[in-house]
């Protein structure tokens, strides 16, 4: 026996050998394999199982529903042709109402008992299994009672208690009519307790050993139930429909004749409506008795996969023990890889087959990885002593992080060499989607055999951003599986003159708001995309006694003014608008995507802000007025001009108007800049 310690010794050496890790990876693979697939055809069997099942389910609701509708429809013809017969004079004589009642058999038995009653709800004849009697009753405080004399039509009422019985019934009505209006009602109920009208479509599903039958009012009161206890409840008081009719209820109490499925845990709900009453026909089967044979079935499958595996897996064991035995020899070479004192040609085991191959495989890239370590030793070498010289940085990269880099890139990015070796190339971007950005555009470089060169914000290791330019050319032409080196300048200066500069073509150095240079184009392009850029819409703004603050106050105060000006017109305009300065006191606004009637409303605030204006200047308020001129962009204008001289006149008529003002281009301000047909206007 050997020692405990000795047998665990033993037992981790043989775990970590390889047979014994091929061995036991197969078997978990299998294991896993066979239990997966086991689980998914049987887990897949019970989501079909269930499909179809609900699919039937529904089917069965439907049909129970319309079979109600039908009988529905029954009664209420019924009643129908039995009021047919009545008049003012049967119904005010209680001798011939009773002969007309006698001569409804049919009517009798379709329903519990039958009445008739007058416009004011005294019942005139009332007929039930005692026989026929003129009782003491009055159905006028009833509300199906007072809906069928005031909506003149039939009404079947909500599940409530008898007046005569106190038995839960529903009662069917129909009015009594003449060309001078309701004179009488005839109606009768149906005793829910005896289920007189759901009877023989609830007991057709009573094989099912847990399934439940209920019809609901749409209110959800209960009309048919199993236990008559629990007639004239409502549904949310069954358990087994608790989740499922809140469902219902949140979704709007659907009376849906085509169906409805609901999900309850544990069960398979399904519910259809009765068109003519608005009742709900529910039905419930609890799931875990349409899955019992299947999860019976998944035990007994498990068992045998598991009994299959046992064996495979004592094949396997052997089979492995058998064919890796020689492996023993060449783990222990193998082991002395990369010791550099041992020589790579020498230790190798002689062997037939596999695995003398093998071993002469490992011998020969033993040799060869010898050999390329020293070439890449010595180049490595070479390539520090450049780098280390060189002004601008530098960086070799491979698999994405940093292998040497340069004293300039340590100096440039404010971190040492030290922070840098082993990092991901990520650490000196100043954004990860730019770094993520980059990769797709370098490899594109390389795969058309060009070095990659693009400007990009770089991050120091105080936080700083700065602009860099990147150089990157791969180690080989096989791509940057040998690496990449790179070149890294820093062009901040650079890039913000010329940020700078495309800035100033573009935009007013005065208010900074957009010049004519960058107006024009937009204008055109609205037009390019004609009707597509329609709606659209221009605003001219013309300042009024501006001229007055530049002759009394100086130009730095109309300088002032403008730039007040700018601020409150930017205010007052949605983010995508653009605000012009075309020239000396005038403003423009493009409104893209915008109604005339909300381009008016920006018009009006952007006159009240500019008028709200007080800049303080030497001791007093400096104010101006606005006059604004707005057009809209139509199909018939001839060009970008066309459409700003068409603004232009309604800012002019606008000034016309004593200034201040807010004015749309008309039609014939249009002809006036030839917009517009004479003959249409």
């Amino acid at each position: 026996m050997f020692p405990l310690t000795a047998r665990v010794r033993h037992a981790r050496a043989a775990l970590g050998s390889l047979k014994w890790r091929i061995t036991l990876g197969t078997v978990a693979g299998l294991a896993l394999g066979i239990s997966v697939i086991t689980a998914l055809l049987v887990h897949r069997a019970e989501v079909d199982t269930l499909a179809a099942q609900r699919q039937r389910e529904l089917g069965e609701a439907v049909r129970t529903a319309s079979v109600l509708s039908r009988r529905v429809v029954d009664l209420q013809r019924a009643l129908q042709a039995a009021a047919s017969q009545l008049d003012p004079a049967t119904l005010a004589d209680e001798k011939r109402l009773g002969e007309y009642v006698r001569n409804q058999p049919v009517l009798r038995a379709m329903l519990t008992n039958v009445f008739v009653a007058t416009a004011e709800g005294k019942v005139r004849v009332f007929f039930d299994a005692d026989g026929i009697r003129p009782p003491d009753l009055r159905l006028g405080d009833r509300d199906y009672f007072r809906r069928t004399v005031a909506e003149r039509r039939p009404i079947v009422s909500e599940g409530l208690p008898g007046r005569v019985s106190g038995d839960p019934v529903v009662v069917f009505t129909y009015p009594l009519q003449t060309g001078d209006g309701v004179f009488g009602v005839l109606g009768g109920a149906l005793r829910l307790a005896n289920r007189d009208l759901v009877a023989d479509v609830a007991d057709r599903h009573e094989g099912d050993t847990e399934a439940l039958f209920i019809v609901t009012d749409a209110r959800g009161g209960i009309l048919a139930h199993p236990d008559r206890s629990r007639l004239l409840q409502t549904l949310v008081s069954e358990p087994r429909f608790a989740t499922a009719y809140a469902d219902w209820v949140a979704g709007g109490n659907a009376i849906e004749p085509s169906g409805l499925r609901l999900s309850q845990p544990g069960e398979v709900v399904s519910a259809a409506g009765v068109a003519g009453p608005d009742w709900m026909v529910w039905r419930v089967l609890p799931e875990r008795e349409l899955l019992a044979p299947l999860r019976a079935a998944r035990h007994q499958a498990l068992g045998w996969a598991a009994g299959l595996i046992v064996l495979v897996s004592l094949v396997t064991v052997a089979l492995v023990n058998w064919l890796l035995a020689p492996l023993a020899q060449l783990e222990r070479r193998a082991g002395r890889l990369f010791d550099i004192a041992q020589d790579p040609r020498q230790g190798w085991p002689e062997a037939p087959g596999e695995i003398g191959r093998l071993a002469a495989v490992l011998r020969q890239a033993s040799v060869e990885r010898a050999a390329l370590e020293r070439r890449t030793s010595e180049v490595m070498r070479k390539l520090e002593s450049v780098m280390a010289a060189a002004p601008v940085g530098i960086a070799f990269t491979r698999a994405r992080c940093f292998e040497v880099v340069s004293t300039e890139m340590c100096r440039m990015f404010g971190r040492t060499e030290r922070e840098l070796l082993g990092q991901p190339a990520q650490i000196i971007f100043a954004s990860n989607e730019d770094y993520l950005a980059l990769g797709p555009r370098v490899a594109e470089a390389f795969r058309t055999g060009q070095p990659y060169v693009g400007e990009w914000q770089m991050l120091r290791a105080d936080g700083e951003r700065f602009w860099a330019q990147l150089r990157g050319r791969p180690v080989d032409d096989g791509g940057d599986g040998g690496g990449t080196i790179w070149s890294i300048n820093d062009v901040s200066r650079e890039v913000a003159a010329r940020d700078l500069l495309e800035w100033s073509a573009t935009h007013d150095p005065l208010t900074g708001l957009a010049n004519r240079e960058a107006f024009e184009p937009r204008l055109s392009r609205l037009f390019e995309m004609l009707p597509h850029s329609i709606p659209a819409e221009l605003i001219v703004v013309d300042l009024d006694h501006f001229k007055p603050i530049n002759d009394a106050a100086g130009h730095a105060a109309g300088d002032a003014m403008l730039k007040e000006v700018a601020a409150a017109i930017t205010a007052c305009v949605r983010a995508n608008d653009m605000v012009v300065r075309t020239g000396g006191d005038e403003f423009a606004v493009l409104l893209e995507r915008c109604s005339h009637r909300a381009a008016l409303r920006i018009a009006e605030a952007i006159q009240g802000a500019i008028t709200r204006i007080a800049l303080p200047w030497e001791g007093h308020a400096l104010r101006v007025g606005a006059s604004l001129g707005v057009a809209s962009l139509g199909t018939e204008m001839s060009s970008p001009a066309a459409w700003l001289q068409a603004a232009d006149v309604a800012c002019y008529a606008a000034k016309a108007a004593g200034r201040g003002a807010v004015k749309a281009a008309q039609r014939s301000a249009l002809r006036l800049v030839g917009l517009a047909d004479p003959a249409a206007g």
